[in-house]
């Protein structure tokens, strides 16, 4: 049976990348404000670091963000499929 190129395991990633409101909220701040660290992630989220930390490597994971060293801290911005899949989980609301 084919089903085209389509390689479903890499689409469910990502899927499962942002399936998460936690998530979803991380997106849409760094759309507004890249380059924030996990620290600043966690206080504008008014959340833990680890917890926030977790959902960031599962959005890196997916593909959705991308990460910059930035001397002892760590930068986050959305890539463009992260950007992509912001818009797209925007016009479900």
């Amino acid at each position: 049976m084919d089903i085209g190129k389509t390689n479903y395991r890499n689409v469910e990633r990502m899927v499962k990348g942002f399936a998460n409101h936690r998530r979803l909220h991380i997106l849409d701040l760094l759309s507004r404000e890249p380059e924030l660290s996990v620290d600043d992630i966690a206080e504008r989220l008014n959340a833990g670091y680890m917890n926030i930390s977790d959902h960031i490597r599962k959005l890196a994971i997916a593909g959705l963000l991308m990460k910059r060293s930035d001397g002892r801290s760590v930068r986050h911005k959305l890539t463009a499929r992260g950007k992509y899949v912001l818009s797209f989980c925007k016009k479900l609301e």
